[in-house]
């Protein structure tokens, strides 16, 4: 994608950063929602694409379906509903293209600060080419980050004793090498999330063996690669009437397995491990490898399509150990019990580092931001933080489900501010000594390591960060904009004599 450089001075109604799933989604939005709304989308990286470009290792798919994971707008065509990391590139590049939102996108650019001015109702954005080091502001009306919650530039990989005597490469699936040769080799992938499940039985048909040490069970559901329902439906209605039909019920049965584990988690454990003890050989401990401490559902299920990594175990291609390292030596791993495991390769699928909206310091009036102190309102504004906005989708179902009902909410904000001729918007909390939790309360390791970092959510709506689509539905889509706790003000409330009126942005 070619990159622009940015004028000296530019002004635009709202700053995107990010150009992956949740950035291009929401300028489809503003699109569709709110025509003549100037946009750009920063993206730091040199490609659109977000998650799907950036991980390189083998096997690198979704674990949700795309009918859901999917946008809402735009059917999921491909066959397989559980799809790689390609399909899903060329879906999201294919729908930027589609809208013309490409024109926006501007890659190799960093945000680096952003700063709100009370004065002038408007953020200045301190941005840096990331391949020529130049530095420029943009002022913006609207900030939106679009750039997730993990940190892009490095993974989370714990401290590992002796791990200098191995003399073969350590490699972290986040910074995948693309001239790994892993052929005829013996690999041992420690971890045990969706990444590691992901990679053992795309390893095992090339290596010589891939073996899965890990120190705590993940429950593992097999789930088909293929929605039957749906291909047969896209052979007899148009391809937007079968996509909302199969999206309504595949929102459907996710949202009843999630119910159904948090409200009879004995049942459900049971079930979990009655389909996964099929599928493996017969005598094979499964509660040793299989059945976590934890109840379903406390923490995210990894699915594995046409049950992939089950098959590799029953082929005698792969392995799962789960023990805890004592040491490493040159040729492998020396666990607590005394087993040694023999490795030419070691991947440390140990998870991700949290960093909140790509690590950007902000400011309001000149004082910087501690997110640790601020309370989300309605899952995507900042309490004290004036037009601002952001993005963070569900940790229970597909992440884009939550991601366009944000968008949808966050062009009626606009909406309505226009039509008042509104300047400033900011959620106040109601009470200074409103209790509060975690804004991201789940018990993933990734999660548990940044809890002193994240903002928080309150007790109840619309301070609570809902992961339940269908009470997000009420309250974004079809509740009202205003609220007791959402103070706007108009220009010259907001100290806007010396206002800058933006103008369309030129694509980028």
């Amino acid at each position: 994608m070619t990159v622009h450089t940015l004028p000296s001075t530019e002004h635009v109604d709202v700053l995107i950063v990010g150009a992956g799933l949740s950035g291009i989604g929401v300028a489809r939005q503003l699109e569709t929602d709110r025509p003549g709304t100037s946009y750009i989308i920063l993206e730091a990286r040199g490609a659109t694409g977000g998650t799907w470009d950036l991980f390189r290792y083998p096997g690198i798919r979704s674990d949700s379906d795309m009918h859901t994971y999917g946008y809402g707008f735009k059917p999921w065509a491909n066959k397989k509903a559980i799809a790689g990391a390609d399909a899903i590139l060329s879906y999201l590049r294919e729908t930027a293209t589609e809208y013309g939102i490409d024109r926006h996108i501007r890659t190799n650019h960093k945000v680096i600060h952003a700063s709100w001015s009370s004065a002038q109702a408007l953020w200045s954005v301190d941005v840096e080419r990331v391949d020529t080091g130049e530095r420029k502001t943009i002022q913006a009306r609207w900030f939106f980050s679009a750039a997730g919650f993990y940190h892009h530039d490095e993974g989370h990989t714990p401290k590992l004793d002796g791990i200098e005597q191995f003399s073969g490469p350590v490699v972290h699936p986040q910074h995948w090498p693309e001239d790994l040769d892993y052929g005829g080799k013996r690999v041992v992938v420690i971890g045990s999330g969706a990444t590691a499940v992901t990679l053992l039985p795309a390893m095992a048909g090339k290596a010589r063996h891939v073996t899965m040490l890990q120190r705590t069970p993940t429950y593992v559901v097999s789930l088909p690669s293929e929605d039957i329902i749906a291909n047969t439906l896209r052979k007899v209605m148009p391809h937007t009437w079968a996509y909302a039909l199969v999206r309504r019920k595949n929102i459907a049965i996710a949202r009843f397995i999630w119910h159904f584990c948090r409200t009879r988690p004995k049942t459900a454990r049971r079930l979990i491990r009655f389909m996964t003890k099929r599928q493996l050989p017969k005598g094979y401990p499964v509660d040793v490898h299989f059945n976590p401490p934890y109840n379903p559902w406390d923490q995210r299920l990894c699915a594995v399509p046409d049950g992939d990594l089950f098959k590799s175990i029953r082929d005698g291609h792969a392995s799962v150990v789960t023990d805890r390292i004592k040491t490493f030596t040159e040729t492998g791993i020396v666990l607590e019990s005394g087993q040694t495991l023999p490795a030419d390769i070691i991947v440390t699928a140990t998870g991700l580092n949290i960093r909140f909206f790509g690590g950007i310091k902000l400011t309001v009036d000149g004082e910087p931001v501690d997110l640790h102190s601020k309370v989300a309102f309605k899952g995507m504004m900042l309490s004290g933080v004036p037009n601002f906005a952001f993005s963070i989708g569900y940790t229970n179902s597909s992440w884009t489900l939550k991601v366009g009902l944000l968008a949808e909410h966050f062009c009626r904000v606009l909406a309505h501010m226009e039509r008042g001729g509104l300047a400033t918007c900011v959620p106040e909390l109601p009470a200074a000594d409103m209790p509060t939790r975690p804004l991201l309360d789940f018990g993933a390791g990734y999660v548990q390591r940044a809890i002193g970092s994240l903002p928080r959510q309150g007790p109840g709506v619309p301070w609570v960060m809902s992961m339940d689509y269908h009470l997000d539905v009420e309250i974004l889509r079809h509740g009202s904009v205003e609220d007791p706790c959402l103070r706007f003000r108009r220009a010259a409330a907001a100290g806007g004599t010396d206002r800058v009126e933006p103008r369309r942005a030129v694509g980028a």
